[in-house]
Parts: C-alpha cells; structure tokens; sequence
C-alpha cells in the first residue's frame, strides 16, 4: 500500500437491502446507512468549500435532506447517486447563500484552524510530497472547480463512476469531460503556484510581487503568480516533474470524519434513540447532541436562542413524511413556537435541448417582504394587456410546434433566443426575444431582437451556474446595451430569491437605480415540489411579494412542478390541471401581472412528464387545462 493510502472502499458502503430496510423505517438500518455514507458526504462538501466553517452545517443539512425524502426514493440501487445530487445541490445552496451575504461570513482570524478541511486532509491521510502539494494547490481552485475536484478527486480513487458525477452536475457526458480537463488544468496550475511559494531559497522578484498579497488564496493571485512562474528563470522548473494528478489520488479519496461529525453529533441522525418529551409523540429516530439540536432548531425557523433542544421525529420522514421539529428550552419543555420543518428541496436542471433552460425547485415564502421605497416609473409606457394576450409558453424546437401555439391559445411564446427563425408561429401569436446571457451581448444579436419586436427579456437564471450565471455586477455593466435598443426591458430572470433582501436580483435592481438604469417589468421563474393544493398559494404569494417589493408589472417567464429529489419527480395529470386552472385564474385576476409562460410547449422526449402537446393537435391532460386557460 502507498504512503498516504486509505482503504475505503466503495465495497464498504451499504448495500440496496440496507437502503430497502431504511426506506421502510428499519432503525439499524438507516444507522448503518448514515453512517456508511457519511464519510463520502464530509469529503465531497468539505473539498468543494474549501474548508470554509460552514461544511459541518451542509453535511447536517444534506443528511437531514436525504432522510427526510428517503421514502419517496423509488429506486434503492441508485440510492448512492441520488445522495451525491443532494450533496452537491446543497453546496450551490450554500455558494448562492455565501454570495449573496457576505457579511455573515466567519472572519479568518476566528475560524477554527483545526477546521481547515485541507488541512485535516494533509494530516489525516499522511499525505507528502506531490500528493501534499495537490491538497494544498485545491485552495486556489475557482468556486466551481472546487466543486467539480471534489467529485473527480473521488472519481479517481474509485468512490464514484463517472456516470455519477455525470448525473450529479446534471450535464452531458462529453461536457462534463470538457469541464474536469479544465478543471485538471487549473488544477495543475495551483500546484505550480504552491511549489514556487514554498521554494527554498525564495524567488526574490516573486516575493516583490506578492509584497501586498494577504496569503488568501484566490483565482487573481493565482493568475499572477502563475505568469510570473512562466517568465521567470528561477521559477519556470516549478511546472517540470509534475505527476499525473490521477495517479497521485487514487487510494486517498475520504477523509476521516471530524469528531464535531463522527462521535455522536450527526452520526446519531439515523440513531434509533429514544427522544422526545412530546406528549403522546411516538418517536422512531432523534437528533443528538445539544450544538446539532440548536442548529437544526435555528434552520426549521425556531429563534429561541442556542440553548435549544431539537428532537427530529422522523416516524413517517423514512417512510415518506414531513419530518417535525419539536423544540425544547432548557426546562425540557416544549417551545410554543414549535416549528415544522420543509421536506422541499431545490430540484436539479433539465437535460434538455440548448438553449432550454433548467428547472429549479422552489419553496418561496407566501410572506411579502416589506414595501420598498418606489422604483422610478419606467421610461416606455406599459401598453395595456388584454386578458387573452396574458398567457403564453416556453417552447424549443419539435414537430408540430406552429400547429401547437396555435391550438394552446397563447397570445405570445418565446425559445431563449433573439429570433425565432427556426421557430415560426401563427401570425397573430407574437414572439418576444431575449438576450439569454453575456456571449450574447453582441451588436449581432441585438440586431437580431430588435427585428422581431418592441419588448426585450433579459439574462436567463443569472444566479445558476450552467445558465447565464452572471455576476450582478457583470450584468448591471451590459445592461446599458439592452437599454441602448430602446426596446421594452424585462428584468434579468432569477431562478430563485426573487423576493429575498439582499439576493440576486435585489441586488441588481438596487444597482440599476444607482446607476440609473431602466427595468420596465420583473420576469421571474418559479418551480415547486409540493403537488398538493396549496401548490397554487405557494406559487401566487411568490408572485405577490415581488410584486410588493419592486411595484414593478410582472412577467412569470417559467413555471410548473417539479420534484426531483425523490419520487414522484412530478405529479399526475390531475393534479398539474388543477394547478394550471388555479394559477391561471389567480394571475388573470391580477392586473399587475402582464403575461405568463408553462414551462413548456412540446411534451416530448425529456418534456414528456410536464409539456403540454405531444404534437401539432394533441395536448395532454395538462395541455388542455392551460388551453382552457385565460
């Protein structure tokens, strides 16, 4: 055995009868089940963060996700597959969080260095050498690189398949070999970086120019050190002698859990302990330990101070429930603010045709944010909207599409593009063109726009990586262009937040009125996992307190139901019309909601579970009620 080797094999991890008795409520078995699968959990969030403070609560918030929705897994032999695309959604969760706040971040000088995840990796796995430098050389990875490391470190060293890390990021096969070659190669290029600041005697011009570095790692730094390697004569042999990175981790892949995670925090998530002081509660399974208690108290929305207690009673969570939160203040009493907790979950993207954007899985507040201060009235007045003009879809290219558009009775479509030359439809559906993200902002494509119409949409899911996935200040310096067209603006589409204090979108628009820039209407995407009937409220209180928040018209661009972290991934028949009828009447009852799209038009290949035609005429039960619609 190599130096540094630990045998974890994936041999050791629960088998699919283990997930089968779990499903079923089996206490040992979901102990063997978390406890098997932690370490590949720890190690996955831990590399993508970077060792950041938050890791321990994603792995909490990951293993609570996957067995909250265990019961609604109709496919145990994928159980490890399915853990991996809850483990890598809710560190984008946490991206998107730490973005949008960066104030709650832990200062460097109070983190706790002994929770350094790449240093614990170093120690814990003896790790010397070229194998060391590669550890260390993943601090300066890009977000989303880190992110993919994580999942081809472990690739590598015979965790994962291919396949899994294909499904987990939710892209083709041949695109995720494009990203891990580039990722390999920034990879490559941090561990040259490490070499030449560790080199021994020091290079005296690359100290010069790191002089006013802060010793945090980070893609700039990394870009100028890495040059200066390449023209320097003392340095330049750094980028000689590299090992393959493949062979240097195979045999490495998980790292032994921290205490705060293996002795008795998180490991008792699946402990069939007794729990809870609740009168009459039958409890199958406990959260113990006071410090995971409060955490899971302060997420389910219980602010009763770090003294609380939770117990998780997850009779009915492993077998398909809701998983309720019953608070305790230090008298062992119960909180009267006793909370449940959401079972929802973002869902991950389609795989569907280019440009076809992805769903994500929503659980917006019914709760308007407060009113804000006016935004400035659009300089294009908003011309009136007749009722049946309100609805229209999101469509990409298959047979049958002219004939559909006009059979559906929608007043307008659009395909993410500029034009709709391989899109044609009826001459009395109108088209409206988008600028779906910053390649796009071209003089080319806006002459393209400017050709079909008056009215213009802007980026699409800025805030979501494999989409537009622009910063706010990227999109605030092209949104000048757009505005240059003097054609009708709608904002840039969020796929989630659009409500929320201080995310994307906020942040945008509060720029866009510093810079006095112009937003005629907000387009806004929502998807949600609940089938039930309050699908229909969740959804028009979204659309409600957005409106509240920016008194702008709104444009819901993209919507339906969508679960896709357990089964079913999407409701029946039935129940999407009784949505569909729901929603539609709320929006054409509200005057301030300008139009409306289903995502989307063909019920086809991928789209077969949520379009609405199957082809030219042939609508299916969804089709018909949003045909009835408007």
């Amino acid at each position: 055995m190599l130096h540094g080797e630990v045998t974890t094999p994936m041999a050791f991890q629960p088998d699919t009868a283990t997930v089968v008795a779990a499903r079923a409520g089996d206490p040992a078995a979901v102990d063997r089940l978390v406890a098997g699968y932690l370490p590949l959990v720890y190690t996955i969030v831990g590399r993508a963060l970077d060792g950041h403070a938050d890791v321990d609560d994603v792995v909490q918030d990951t293993m609570l996700r996957v067995l909250r929705n265990l019961g609604d897994l109709r496919e145990p032999e994928a159980f490890r597959s399915w853990l991996v695309a809850i483990t890598v959604r809710q560190v984008r969760e946490r991206y998107r969080v730490r973005r949008a706040s960066p104030d709650a971040l832990l200062p460097d000088d109070v983190r706790d260095p002994g929770a350094d995840f790449t240093d614990l990796a170093i120690t814990r796995l003896e790790l010397a050498g070229q194998r060391r430098e590669t550890a260390e050389a993943t601090r300066w990875l890009d977000e989303d690189n880190r992110e993919l490391l994580s999942l081809w470190w472990l690739e590598a060293s015979g965790e994962l398949t291919r396949d899994e890390i294909v499904s987990a990021i939710e892209v083709t096969r041949q695109h995720a070999a494009v990203r891990i070659q580039r990722m390999k190669g920034q990879l490559e290029t941090a561990r040259v970086v490490v070499r030449a600041l560790a080199a021994s005697p020091p290079c005296a011009d690359l100290g010069l120019l790191t002089a006013d570095w802060d010793g945090r790692p980070g893609a700039l730094w990394r870009k100028r050190i890495a040059r200066h390697t390449r023209d320097c004569r003392q340095c330049s042999p750094a980028w000689s002698g590299l090992v393959a990175a493949e062979k240097l981790l195979v045999g490495m892949a998980l790292v032994p859990l921290p205490h705060s995670l293996g002795g008795g925090g998180l490991a008792a998530l699946g402990g069939a302990h007794t729990a809870a002081h609740a009168a009459g509660s039958h409890v199958a399974h406990a959260v113990s330990g006071k410090a995971l208690a409060a955490k899971i108290a302060v997420k389910g929305g219980v602010g009763v101070g770090r003294r609380v207690l939770t117990a998780m009673l997850a009779t009915g969570a492993v077998a398909g429930g809701g998983a309720a939160a019953v608070v305790y203040t230090n008298d062992d009493k119960p909180a009267a603010n006793a909370a449940v907790v959401s079972t929802a979950a973002p869902a991950p993207k389609l795989s569907l045709p280019a440009p076809t954007p992805s769903a994500t899985s929503v659980s917006p507040s019914a709760k308007p944010s407060p009113t804000k201060k006016k935004t400035k009235a659009p300089v294009v007045p908003v011309p009136p909207t007749e009722t049946s003009a309100k609805k229209g879809v999101g469509t990409w290219q298959f047979a049958g599409i002219k004939g559909a558009l006009d059979d559906v009775g929608a007043g307008w479509y659009y395909n993410w593009a500029p034009d709709n030359d391989s899109m044609p439809a009826p001459s009395d559906v109108e088209f409206v063109p988008m600028i779906w993200g910053k390649a796009n902002v071209t003089s080319a494509t806006f002459a393209k726009a400017k050709k079909e119409g008056d009215v213009l949409l802007g980026f699409n899911e800025p805030d979501m990586g494999g989409q537009a996935n622009m910063s706010v200040e990227d999109a605030l310096a092209d949104w000048p262009k757009l505005q240059d067209t003097g054609m009708r603006l709608g904002s840039p589409a969020v796929a989630y937040g659009g409500d929320t204090d201080g995310g994307w979108l906020d942040r945008f628009m509060k720029g866009a009125k510093a810079k006095n820039l112009r937003v005629d209407f907000i387009t806004l995407h929502w998807y949600g996992s609940d089938f039930s009937d309050a699908a229909v409220g969740q959804f028009l209180g979204y659309v409600d307190a957005v409106h509240k928040k920016y008194d702008l018209p709104i444009w819901v661009t993209e919507y339906g139901l969508m679960n896709f972290t357990g089964s079913p991934k999407y409701p029946t028949g039935a129940q999407e019309a009784a949505f569909i009828k729901g929603t539609t009447a709320g929006m054409e009852k509200r005057s301030f909601v300008e139009r409306y799209a289903w995502f989307g038009l063909p019920a086809v290949g991928d789209s077969v579970d949520f379009g609405l035609y199957k082809d030219s005429s042939t609508p299916t039960e969804a089709g018909k009620a949003y045909k009835a619609a408007g």
